[in-house]
């Protein structure tokens, strides 16, 4: 079963721009989806051009995601999840990761694009045991977020929080931790943040970012590793703690590159 929890916004003239490249539909061009436009691919390729790596970029953050979400479930025993910032449906999401290992997790996915809102009003479906939700919201709200989470999820019991690949949507770095603390505080003890983000040490790719943002899509910024360490203040960090994706967890066989520009972790809410 599939629900969505509307935001204030749905029904009022909310549409899909194709005016101007969109990340959620971009990124969903480099993971080989359909769902996207000529205006989306002609900026994804333009990306591509100056910093092929974000295509790796791109599954790197996915096959993270997959273990990350495997070794919660399965080694952790948790059985909700909530993806803020999940983009469009790919070959394998968020509730199909949880709900292999774990049929009776709940996922609960959180995005307030509104092709993504069609998409999950049409796709997302899980198990029979599970269920999955999707939340109409901003990422810049966690107020909002946290409060339409705690009328599906049991907020009493342990979550995982995942931030993949979102947070650079938050711009202004006191807002970004803002963001995280408030998305965090109102989970229970036992909880766990599962981030990766992007880093500012390749050239190429810093200037692959700057010119995307100048396509008038929503900008996003690359962070140093110190500041994106700033997202764990508090928390227990999971080994191998704050590490490449690719070598976080791998396993045999893993198509996974270890030495691209990202850097992701899992932290336990003490």
């Amino acid at each position: 079963m599939t629900d969505v929890t509307p935001g204030p916004e749905e029904g009022s003239d909310s549409k899909i721009n194709t005016d101007v490249p969109q990340s959620a539909r971009i990124w969903n061009y480099w993971l080989g989806g359909t769902d996207n436009y000529e205006i989306d691919r002609i900026a994804g390729d333009q990306y591509v051009a100056l910093y092929p790596g974000i295509v790796d970029i791109a599954r790197a953050g996915r096959y993270f995601m997959d273990r990350a979400i495997r070794f919660l479930a399965l080694d952790r025993g948790i059985r909700q999840f909530m993806d803020c910032g999940t983009g469009l449906p790919t070959v394998d999401n968020t509730h199909e990761m949880a709900q292999r290992a774990a049929p009776d997790a709940k996922v609960v996915y959180v995005d307030n694009d509104p092709l993504v809102l069609a998409h999950a009003r049409a796709l997302l479906t899980g198990t029979p045991e599970g269920r999955t939700s999707y939340i109409d919201c901003d990422l810049h709200d966690p107020k909002t977020i946290m409060g339409r989470a705690a009328e599906i999820l049991d907020l009493s019991r342990p979550v995982g929080l995942l931030l993949i690949g979102v947070m650079g949507h938050v711009v202004d770095p006191g807002e970004a931790y803002g963001v995280v603390r408030g998305l965090m505080e109102p989970l229970a003890s036992g909880s766990y943040l599962i981030l990766h983000d992007s880093t500012d040490q390749n050239e190429a790719f810093n200037a692959a970012q700057r010119a995307y943002d100048e396509t008038g899509a929503i900008p996003f910024r690359l962070r140093s590793p110190e500041f994106i360490r700033g997202y764990f203040d508090g928390l227990e960090m999971v080994e191998p703690g704050l590490v490449t994706s690719g070598a976080w967890r791998p396993e045999v066989g893993s198509m996974d590159i270890e030495d691209l520009p990202t850097l992701c972790a899992v932290a336990r809410k003490p």
